[in-house]
Order: C-alpha cells, then sequence, then structure tokens
C-alpha cells in the first residue's frame, strides 16, 4: 500500500471513529456528528495534506491557524459550530491517547452575540402564497400542503414533523403531541386546516407502511424521511412555484414567520414563546427587533430631548 493510499485509510479512520464518539459515547444526535466531521476532515486534510497524519505533531499554531483562516467565511453560526467542533475533536484525541496536550484550549472563541441578528421570515401575505400555490392534484402534492401547514401554522421544527408519529395525533380531542429537542415533549390544539389536510393525506395518499410515522417517502423504500434537509428541500420548491422570492429557503423559514406574524397581530413575547416551546426567553426575545414601531413606544425619552 501507497504512503498516500495509507494515509487516506487513517483519515478515514480518524473520522469513522470521531463520528462512532459522537453518537455513542457522548450521545450526541446524528446532524450534530454530520455538522461537526466535515470540519474535522478539513482541518486534518489542510494540516497533513497527502501524508500519513501524525498526531502527535500537531500544535497550537495549527490550530489556531486553521481558525483564522476560515472563520471570516462563514457565518457567525457555521463558525460558532467549526470551534465547538475543534473542541469536541481534540477533547477525543487526548481521551483516546493519539495527543497528549489539551489541544481544545488552543482554540479561539467566535463572538456570536445574542440577538446579534434578525430572525429570517416572510411576510404574512407570502406564507399564505405559498400554501395556497401548493399543488394538491397529486399524492406527492397532497402531503407537501400538510407538512407546509404544519410548518406555518404551529411553527413546528422541521425534525419534528419527521418524528410525527400515528399514535401522535389525538383527533377526538383534537390535538397533537410534538416531540421536540432534548426528548421534551408538548401537546399543541390541531388547527382545523392543518387536521382537514393531514387526514385527507391519511386517508388517500399515504402509501401502505409498517411504519407510524405520519409522512412517508412516495418511493422505496416506503419509510419516514431520513433527516430535516428534505422538508428544507419541499419548502424551497414550493417557494420557488409560488414565486415568492425569498433569501432564506430552509423549513425554518416559516417557523420564523409565524413568530413574526403573532407579534405583530399583538402577541406576547411569552405566548410566542410558550407555543414554539422554547426554554429560554432569550431565544423569543430576538422577535422583538422586527418591529421597530412598536420598539419606540418603549423606548424611554433621551434626558434633556432631542433638538
Amino acid at each position: 500500500m501507497s504512503s498516500a493510499s495509507r494515509g487516506q485509510r487513517l483519515f478515514q479512520d480518524r473520522r469513522a471513529g470521531y463520528h462512532c464518539y459522537l453518537l455513542q459515547e457522548l450521545g450526541r444526535s446524528p446532524s450534530t456528528a454530520k455538522n461537526y466531521v466535515p470540519f474535522i476532515a478539513q482541518f486534518l486534510t489542510e494540516r497533513f495534506q497527502n501524508r500519513t497524519p501524525d498526531l502527535s505533531l500537531l500544535r497550537a499554531p495549527d490550530v489556531t491557524g486553521f481558525v483564522i483562516r476560515h472563520v471570516h467565511r462563514l457565518s457567525p453560526v457555521r463558525a460558532g459550530i467549526m470551534v465547538t467542533a475543534l473542541r469536541s475533536f481534540f477533547r477525543y484525541l487526548l481521551h483516546r491517547g493519539a495527543i497528549a496536550t489539551d489541544l481544545a484550549g488552543c482554540v479561539p472563541a467566535v463572538p456570536n452575540w445574542s440577538l446579534s441578528t434578525l430572525p429570517r421570515f416572510l411576510p404574512a401575505a407570502a406564507v399564505e402564497k405559498l400554501l395556497k400555490r401548493c399543488g394538491r392534484k397529486t399524492a406527492v402534492g397532497r402531503r407537501n400542503h400538510a407538512i407546509l401547514l404544519l410548518l406555518a401554522r404551529l411553527g413546528l421544527r422541521a425534525g419534528e414533523v419527521i418524528k410525527l408519529s400515528l399514535d401522535d395525533i389525538d383527533w377526538d380531542s383534537g390535538q397533537i403531541t410534538i416531540h421536540g429537542k432534548g426528548g421534551r415533549s408538548a401537546q399543541l390544539p390541531l388547527p382545523a386546516d392543518v387536521g382537514t389536510a393531514v387526514a385527507a393525506y391519511l386517508r388517500r395518499d399515504r402509501p401502505p407502511s409498517a411504519s407510524r410515522r405520519v409522512f412517508l417517502r412516495h418511493r422505496a423504500p416506503l419509510t419516514g424521511f431520513a433527516n430535516p434537509s428534505t422538508l428544507s428541500s419541499i419548502v424551497r420548491r414550493a417557494l420557488q412555484h409560488a414565486g415568492v422570492e425569498s433569501a432564506h429557503m430552509g423549513a425554518h423559514v416559516l417557523r420564523h414567520s409565524l413568530a413574526t406574524s403573532l407579534l405583530r397581530q399583538g402577541g406576547s413575547l411569552d405566548e410566542i414563546g410558550e407555543l414554539l416551546r422554547h426554554q429560554s426567553p432569550n431565544t423569543t426575545a430576538i422577535y422583538a427587533k422586527v418591529d421597530v414601531t412598536a420598539l419606540h413606544t418603549l423606548a424611554l425619552p433621551w434626558p434633556g430631548g432631542g433638538r
């Protein structure tokens, strides 16, 4: 085996070992591993090129240099994920005895101030246009319409829609159980239009399957969706089909849009936080920035008056 091939094999072994460490020992979600591992692969590739990776050669300048080269090309959120992934990887290497020094402490912090950005949202009229123009002449179209309604009317996360089970819908009481982050569950009322769309899909269009997931693929294998990115693709195609222009195309834009619409209709931040199942009031507070007119009423007059 050539040195290049041997180096590539060791790269793959390191990535696979770290991936298992995240999932099995730390109990991280597959989406976390999916976000972390590419940064680690990039770091190792840049440091060792095609040579066999000798991790004992890693030094603090290797770490800081990598972060400095890439941090300005990333959004604040992605930059934060990058440095968190690096710290996690170096702790893994130390735990395995692959390095003798804890390089996690060498990873520089990346500023990501709370409330520093505006939430991504669509105007209420654009959301209604999206829902109205979603094609419902096919089974896939009707399934996607029901998914869009859940995202837009209840502000569900993509992962929560994917996890939705047939057992989570109580048709008698008109309630739906949502399984959110951290294993937390909550019951929400099922709006009439959402319930109608979901029921129609279940009666007419859902393929026969042993799976208890509400929403299934329409091609073999007839199982639930594999990951939340599938729902973001559904939202993106629906936006394009409806002719709705948006800089943000993911499923989360409908969650933000619901919160913003409720705020502008007079809903309180506490009520919005309860609907969206935020654990911290600080998470909901970002929506206060979208209504500048309302914020002016809360501003204190400048001492001495303006001139």
